[in-house]
């Protein structure tokens, strides 16, 4: 058995959810806070719901403009393990975009960054190159940035005090810096967090990082440790990101979500958030 989590970013009509219902043959509960609804369904043929099938169901049902599904498995539906990106999932915004603010160089930092998080130049060969662009910054800066710029993405809070309350370990995994990632994590409640560090001396950054650089890589591997650690199968985890450097991780996962991703991470996770915020995820994890 399979549930289909439909979230709306306004609010979800008995004809939105009809539809769906239709579409991939399920029935549906209640409408929870006006906005969610769960449809329970089954898939003619035996065994797991794979990738493909699974988009082929999402293309079939995602025909409601503004409303989010994510399908999983029943059975797995309570998670015991979420990994999760920080930049522009955790946040709002791209901690090292708006650094280079600071000196002058946001819009060719943030053109870097951009083209990193699509997949289409090196992760690790591009955080070395903008992070030299920040030789001479006071760390003191640093700290002025998360301060006056860094914004709790929505939902982010109950998504994560939720998931904790219910049992699970919660790991931040970032590709950004320990100066953000630290006090991020702490606000929001996660077990821990890994994180790039910045080299810092007499009060300023050199323009270099700490090696070895958190990457794609990682974040894959911190997936599994992790799992193993905790003694679960993967199909117990879940992975959340946005760019091309939380793939590995998605794919990894029992359910990898890309949440208001690039492209190349929508089509390699198993679900993607494109409307709401991370409030989509805690319904679909009951």
């Amino acid at each position: 058995m399979f549930i289909a989590t439909l979230v709306a970013k306004e609010y979800l009509t008995a004809g939105d959810i009809s539809a769906v219902c239709d579409a991939i043959g399920g029935k549906a509960g209640p409408i929870v806070d006006a906005v969610a609804c769960d449809i329970r369904f089954d898939i003619p043929q035996p065994g797991a719901l794979d990738r493909v099938h699974l988009r082929r169901l999402l293309d079939s049902a995602d025909r409601i403009d503004g409303t989010d599904i994510i399908i999983q498995h029943e059975a797995d539906r309570h998670r015991k393990l979420l990994i999760a990106d920080m930049d522009s999932t955790m946040i709002t915004v791209e901690c090292i975009d708006e650094l280079a603010d600071y000196v002058g160089l946001k819009n060719e930092v943030s053109a870097i960054t951009e083209r990193a998080m699509c997949g289409e130049i090196d992760f690790a060969g591009a955080l070395r190159d903008r992070v030299a662009l920040l030789a001479g910054l006071a760390e003191s800066t640093v700290a002025e940035c998360l301060r006056e710029r860094v914004k709790l993405m929505g939902g982010a809070i109950d998504l994560i005090g939720s998931f904790r309350a219910a049992g699970g370990r919660a790991i931040l995994v970032s590709g950004g810096f320990t100066h953000f990632s630290d006090s991020i994590a702490n606000v929001l409640g996660f077990d821990c967090a890994v994180a790039n560090r910045l080299v810092v001396k007499d009060g300023m950054l050199t323009g270099e990082v700490e090696r070895p650089i958190v990457d794609a890589q990682t974040k894959r591997e911190t997936l599994l440790a992790q799992a193993a650690a905790l003694g679960i199968p993967l199909r117990a985890t879940i992975a959340i990101g946005d760019g091309a450097n939380d793939i590995p991780m998605i794919k990894a996962a029992g359910l990898g979500v890309a949440y208001h991703a690039k492209i190349k991470t929508q089509d390699a996770a198993d679900a993607s958030v494109r409307y709401g915020d991370l409030s989509v995820i805690r319904y679909a994890l009951g």
